[in-house]
This record gives C-alpha cells, sequence and structure tokens, in this order.
C-alpha cells in the first residue's frame, strides 16, 4: 500500500486533506509533516503518524520522507522565501526516492499577463521545477477560496453591504473542504500521473453577484458598493490588517474583478464525483447562524 504524507498537515488545506484521505486509506498509510508535533495532537489521534520538519531543513526534509511514495506539496506561506522552501521539498523528495508530488498552485489563464505577487512567479517556479525533476507530478490548480470570500467583502456583509474596488469580473470560486477531497482522490488513485487540473468551482460570480446572493438569503436588499483601492486598503489596515497584507488582498481582489479566475472545467466535478459546493450553498451555510441568532439578539435587548 502507498506511503502518503501531507506537508502542512496542522494547516487547513493540510489537515482536511489528511480527513478525507483517511475516508479512502487506513491511517497507518499516512503522514503528516508538521513544524510542530504538538499541534497535531488529534491527527495522531486518528492513527496519522505525525513526523517532524521544515521546509528550510533539507536534512530533516530527507529524513521525513523516508519510506514515503507520495507527497502532497502544501505551498508555503506567501512573504517568506517560497522558492527555496519549495526547492528544497523536491530536491530531498528524489534524494528520499519519493515517487510523485502533487502541488496546488493557484489557476492561471493560458496566456494570461496577470501577476499576483508572492504568488505567480512562485507556483510557475515549482511547476517547471517538477516537470525537470524526474519525479512523477500532478497539479492540483486552485481558484479563490470560497472561504475568503466573507473577508474579500469587508465584514458583516449582510448589514453594511459589499464593499470592493470596482471591476465587473467574476470568479468561478472552490471551497477548501472540496479542494482537499480532490487532493484525497488524485492522491490515493492511480490515473492522476503527470497531469494537471484546474479545480474551478461552478458557478462563476461576480461581487455583484455576491451582493444578490446575501439579499436573498437575508431577505433584505445588499448594497453593492464600489471603493477605491486606497479606500479598500484603509478599511483592511482599520480592520487590524498591516498594509503589505492589505495590498496582497486587495492583488486577489483586482484578479477577480479582472476575470482571471472565471473559467470553467469539469475537473473538480469529476474527481470528486458530484456538483462541488456553489458560492450560494457556501454563503447561505456560512450566514444561517446569525440569520437564526440575530432575532433572539433582539428580543433579548428588547427584554432587558
Amino acid at each position: 500500500m502507498t506511503n502518503i504524507l501531507v506537508t502542512g498537515a496542522t494547516g487547513n488545506i493540510g489537515r482536511l486533506t489528511l480527513q478525507h484521505l483517511l475516508k479512502r486509506l487506513p491511517a497507518s498509510n499516512l503522514v503528516g509533516l508538521v513544524r510542530d508535533p504538538a499541534k497535531a495532537a488529534a491527527l495522531a489521534a486518528e492513527g496519522i503518524e505525525i513526523r517532524q520538519g521544515d521546509y528550510l531543513d533539507y536534512d530533516g526534509l530527507v529524513r521525513a520522507f523516508e519510506g514515503i511514495e507520495k507527497v502532497m506539496l502544501v505551498s508555503a506561506t506567501a512573504f517568506t522565501d517560497r522558492n527555496s522552501q519549495h526547492e528544497n521539498v523536491i530536491n530531498a523528495a528524489r534524494e528520499a526516492r519519493v515517487k510523485h508530488i502533487v502541488f496546488m498552485p493557484i489557476i492561471r489563464k493560458p496566456g494570461s499577463a496577470f501577476v499576483l505577487p508572492q504568488v505567480t512567479e512562485e507556483d510557475l517556479f515549482v511547476e517547471e521545477r517538477l516537470k525537470s525533476s524526474g519525479l512523477t507530478f500532478t497539479f492540483v490548480r486552485h481558484p479563490p477560496f470560497l472561504d475568503n470570500i466573507e473577508f474579500y467583502v469587508r465584514g458583516n456583509a449582510l448589514e453594511t453591504g459589499v464593499h470592493t474596488p470596482a471591476g465587473a469580473g467574476k470568479a468561478a470560486y472552490a471551497c477548501r473542504d472540496d479542494l482537499a477531497e480532490a487532493h484525497a482522490v488524485v492522491l490515493s488513485e492511480s490515473g492522476h500521473e503527470n497531469k494537471a487540473y484546474s479545480l474551478y468551482g461552478d458557478p462563476a460570480v461576480s461581487f455583484e453577484d455576491v451582493a444578490q446572493i446575501l439579499s436573498e438569503i437575508s431577505g433584505k436588499p445588499v448594497p453593492y458598493n464600489v471603493v477605491s483601492d486606497q479606500d479598500y486598503i484603509a478599511q483592511l489596515m482599520a480592520a487590524g490588517l498591516p498594509e503589505p497584507a492589505a495590498g496582497f488582498v486587495l492583488a486577489w481582489v483586482h484578479g477577480v474583478t479582472a476575470g482571471e479566475w472565471d473559467g470553467q472545467t469539469a475537473d473538480l466535478e469529476t474527481l470528486l464525483g458530484r456538483k462541488p459546493v456553489s458560492a450560494a450553498e457556501y454563503l447561505r451555510a456560512s450566514f444561517a447562524a446569525r440569520l437564526v441568532k440575530a432575532p433572539f439578539e433582539k428580543e433579548d435587548a428588547a427584554n432587558a
């Protein structure tokens, strides 16, 4: 049975990928790579072997990859030396005789001139390194996460409306859980060697569409408000985000409004064997608790 290691095992994508792998394979065939094993107690309790490793510690990676056939390379955090970290993983995997690496770059339209700082060039670097490494590879390319829409549109949109810079472009978002399940399928099955998948969700939506979806969910108008780039960054910083991080969020929003991720393939649906969660379904579930709670909060206030 293939031994599979997932890096970044205590992060969102890594943890979810392992949880979906547990539904498909025995825990004895799964390994999670973490920098701090103490934070992986829940995974260890499921029977998953936890190995300590850091992308910047090459020798430690070689040791961690011993006996592993497939590695899920979860992207290193932005605003770090991602090229060095990812190259360490690839080279260590080769030295440890890993056979197959699955990597999760952002989707990039053919011929696109759009560059997402800290992401685009680093992802292309990894893709080229894997293609020339002699390792088997699979690229599971991601759209923006549905999980981040609420953050992009600024705070409590049900009360204050959707606030983003101008642009009618759409994005075919997918939720982390669906993407992680697709990872698990690729990692646990054969037939995905040296392939690239674009894991678009369905349907693509604009920020104005998001306002309309929220209006339907809440039963009252949720306005779509266009703000300048400067005001958008100022609002993010007022909420506590450092300026470089606010600029990074703005770059994602610019990609959405430019239609950079408005494509469509059947890749995600095919891998899942079902329709992926839509933006409307995700937002309805995300805001449901608040919609149920709000009337009781008002009643309690009236009786106080």
